[in-house]
């Protein structure tokens, strides 16, 4: 995933609302490399870890590889890991780095309103006990890709739909914050942050292999629980997601076949139409020409 960030204009309309997001991002900071990038970014939001910074709005960071440090105002300094999300609060001045041997990946998203400030009053989270650890898990994975893919889009009323994403952001957390035990064992464990794994990485060359070393795993038992917690082979589980990824890319983009192709990891339009037509009955272009007249024909009846 290529680094990508968008700090959105809020109109009266979004303030109505309620609940509206102020930004959303995503980063890779590779090992030695300075931190924060200061391209881009608006005088409010642009710090240094010799200074900090204080903002005026609510956000979330979600640390997905790497480590790093935080402090802010009201908290002591502290180790950050992959896996940990943390809170930044209105007029608390903070300072956060990645680990510059180790560099770190980053999702973040920033939002504010009456709803929020209501939430936060109630103490689901403050200050005080910012971070949360919810271990590389899909399905926060899966709600970042959402909103920084809905934003990309800009469909017409995508401010209220990044607006429930983020609330779904903050239920899934608040989950974890409760939670007192794991339920799953190590070994499963080690399968679910596999998972997540692969979803980040859809564009990439995955060597299985390699996967399983770094969980740490033998391939062979690793291949095994693989397909005990999902019902496939890794490879399997990987293709499926690509051609999920696939569909979805063809309803609702206007990028061409070879464009998709890419961004889901095939290695060529050749390869990615012939699984697409195996998996699916049709082919990439044939299924957007009919998933688009299945739209046309709901409209006409609406």
């Amino acid at each position: 995933m290529k680094n990508y960030y968008k700090y959105l204009h809020v109109t009266e309309t979004e303030k109505k609302w309620g609940f509206y997001v102020t930004t959303v991002g995503y980063a890779q900071i590779n090992p030695n490399q300075t931190y924060p990038p200061m391209e881009g970014h608006p005088d409010t939001h642009r710090f240094n870890w010799n200074r900090g910074r204080i903002l005026n709005g609510y956000y979330i960071v979600f640390i997905s590889h790497g480590k790093g440090e935080f402090e802010s105002a009201v908290t002591t300094p502290s180790k950050l890991s992959a896996g940990t999300c943390f809170f930044l609060f209105p007029d608390v001045w903070h300072r956060y780095k990645p680990d510059f041997n180790t560099g770190w990946k980053e999702y973040w998203v920033g939002f504010n309103g009456s709803y929020p400030d209501a939430i936060m009053s109630k103490n689901f989270f403050n200050p005080e006990s910012p971070f949360i650890f919810t271990g590389l898990n899909d399905n926060l994975l899966i709600l970042f890709q959402r909103l920084l893919e809905t934003v990309q889009n800009a469909n017409p009323g995508y401010h209220q739909v990044i607006s429930g994403i983020t609330l779904e952001i903050l239920g899934l957390i608040h989950a974890f914050s409760i939670q007192k035990e794991q339920s799953k064992n190590h070994d499963t464990h080690l399968i679910h942050k596999a998972i997540f794994l692969l979803r980040e990485s859809l564009k990439e060359s995955i060597d299985m292999h390699n996967l399983a070393h770094t969980l740490p795993m033998g391939y062979s038992k690793f291949r095994k629980l693989f397909k005990e917690v999902t019902s496939h082979s890794p490879q399997q589980y990987l293709l499926n997601l690509r051609i999920n990824k696939a569909k979805e890319l063809l309803q609702t983009t206007e990028l061409n076949i070879n464009e998709i192709a890419f961004q889901t990891g095939f290695e060529s339009e050749f390869y990615f139409s012939m699984f697409f037509k195996k998996k699916t009955g049709l082919t990439p272009t044939l299924y957007r020409l009919e998933k688009q007249k299945l739209r046309e024909e709901e409209a006409d009846i609406k």
